[in-house]
């Protein structure tokens, strides 16, 4: 009756009710539990202390996660984090009135962690406190981190002990937490298991916290994206992904992005909403990860692309996992050959996602999408527009290429250091290309600022480097643009071999000669022996040789 409720009211049809059934969230809760369920979301509102509040009502005896110091139950969980913002209320006291606006300066919490129950206790305590939580990339440099810190303005780092020298060449000279210890450290510098014996107290924090995501920064300095988060946006795009990836409550996940980027946090956020075992990795080896699905009996993977190669390497040599059920790639271009390779391997258990910081899912491909379209990134969520416009805003017919607009959805509320993205009738620009096919799926041609003009013609960057990853003898490959005195720009490539492959520049030339127009055979060929990428996957085109 309460689904029949929730349908009418959401205007779901029979196929969504029946997706939350087949996942299992639909089992007996207690009265009084059911009641305090309730009560966290008017607490917290729609913030991670929430869903993490409400696993533990549901399923407090449930393992909740799993890494290098063992596991955690759900209860456990709860109360480890419940402590801690006990002990950082404390020590920082309660948000300031003045700072409900979030631009008080050091009102926000920094996390710099890797993978571990660290990340995971900091983040349900520090969005307890009604404090924005900023994530940062572990690769930052003393600088990068100086700089966004004051940017953000942060006034409490929660940061693995391995970080201490960036942190303390850096500008930051805030408040300091441990969150993963490798020896005896600072005693000045307080860890997450110290505070976490401390007698948590119930308190309602004074506003809603906020999750900060920083951008990858491939394109320039990270900036923290800001969402307006709901339950009436945020239920279309769970809803989609029920129907379409099927993930079950209490079934193992292993997150392998690390949870400071959006695919990981987001997943790691499905993970506490389904009362999904999270499985985590410090640092991601495909061998250890293969160990880690053996071990838990993993049936949801979740990585980026160059995580699935790795993974399929790793393969070859031992025997395949039978748990997996599901696997979502995302983060950046899955390319045609691999998502091919790896479903002939692991079986039609592939998704690809599609979304960036700003705009959280946007499309979700199935392994039927992959195996009819390789390439596509699927279509679609639940109540979301996406669109492809020319540079005029006039929406473009399947098969031409555009930028992709995104409507809908999680509300993208600008950057934190003030700006946003294009809007064209209420649809926000992502700065990719695309197009649709016939059948409505999307297919991501590159970045907007990727396009070259070579002698007078359109040359994407990205169709070429997808063509070359089919090459038998080519393990990775980028393509990019170089300024040329003739011609504007010219397209590099940079391949990586296969072992033991002989494949040479002209090798690669004739091959995507016979394949694609001449104007898109890249001039300048180099050959590495790995590509530079950033901790999410992508290639930093900057780094290249």
């Amino acid at each position: 009756m309460v689904l029949d409720r929730v349908r009418t009211a959401a205007g779901l049809g029979a196929r969504a009710v029946q997706a939350v059934r087949d996942v299992g969230l639909l089992h007996p809760i207690r009265p009084d539990r059911a009641v305090r369920l309730v009560f966290a979301y008017a607490r917290y509102g729609p913030t991670p202390a929430t869903l993490g509040a409400m696993a533990a009502l549901r399923f407090p005896d449930r393992t909740a996660l799993y890494d290098e110091h063992g596991a955690l139950t759900y209860a456990e969980l709860e109360r480890q984090a419940a402590a801690v913002a006990t002990a950082l209320r404390e020590r920082i006291g309660p948000t300031a009135v003045a700072a409900v606006a979030g631009d008080e300066a050091d009102t926000r919490i920094g996390v710099l962690c890797r993978n571990h129950r660290g990340f995971v206790i900091a983040m349900l305590a520090a969005s307890r406190l009604g404090r924005d939580v900023v994530l940062f990339n572990t690769d930052f440099s003393a600088a990068q981190l100086g700089d966004v810190t004051e940017r953000e303005g942060v006034g409490l780092l929660l940061h693995d002990q391995e970080f201490d020298e960036v942190v303390e060449q850096s500008s930051f000279r805030g408040r300091r937490v441990h969150t993963w210890t490798d020896h005896a450290g600072d005693p000045l510098v307080p860890t997450i298991e110290e505070l976490a014996d401390t007698e948590p107290n119930a308190f309602t924090p004074e506003r809603t916290s906020r999750v900060i995501v920083l951008t990858s920064g491939t394109t320039g300095t990270p900036k923290g994206a800001r969402h307006d988060v709901s339950v009436a946006a945020l239920v279309p795009v769970a809803l989609s992904h029920l129907m379409r990836v099927p993930m079950r409550s209490g079934a193992p996940i292993l997150v392998a992005p690390p949870l400071f980027h959006v695919l990981g946090f987001a997943y790691s956020l499905v993970a506490l909403g389904l009362g999904m075992p999270l499985v985590l990795l410090r640092r991601f080896d495909a061998g250890k990860a293969l160990d880690a699905i053996d071990a838990h009996r993993v049936e949801a993977l979740v990585a980026v692309p160059i995580m699935l190669r790795r993974i399929l390497d790793a393969a070859g040599s031992r025997p395949l996992p039978d748990s997996l059920r599901v696997v979502v790639s995302g983060g950046s271009a899955l390319h045609p050959h691999l998502s091919e390779t790896f479903m002939d391997v692991f079986g039609d258990i592939l998704h690809n996602v599609y979304g960036a910081t700003e705009t959280g899912w946007a499309t979700i491909a199935t392994p039927r999408d992959l195996r009819e379209a390789p390439g596509t990134v699927g279509r679609p969520t639940f109540r979301l527009t996406v669109k492809i416009l020319d540079e005029d805003g006039r929406e473009l017919p399947a098969g031409e290429i555009g930028e992709i607009y995104t409507g809908g959805g999680l509300r993208f509320a600008g950057y934190t250091g003030g700006g946003g993205k294009r809007v064209h009738h209420g649809l926000a620009g992502s700065g990719d290309l695309g197009h649709f096919d016939d059948a409505g799926r999307l297919f991501v041609d590159g970045r907007a600022d990727d396009m070259i003009v070579s002698g007078g013609e359109n040359v994407f960057p990205g169709e070429v480097e997808n063509l070359l990853g089919d090459h038998p003898d080519v393990a990775e490959v980028a393509v990019v643009g170089v300024e040329d005195a003739d011609f504007g720009q010219r397209l590099a490539a940079y391949v990586v071999r296969k072992p033991g492959a002989s494949i040479d520049e002209e090798d690669v030339k004739r091959y995507v000669k016979e394949h694609l127009a001449r104007y898109k055979v890249p001039r300048d060929v180099h050959f590495v022996d790995k590509l530079p990428r950033t901790s999410s996957g992508k290639v930093k085109a900057g780094a290249l040789p």
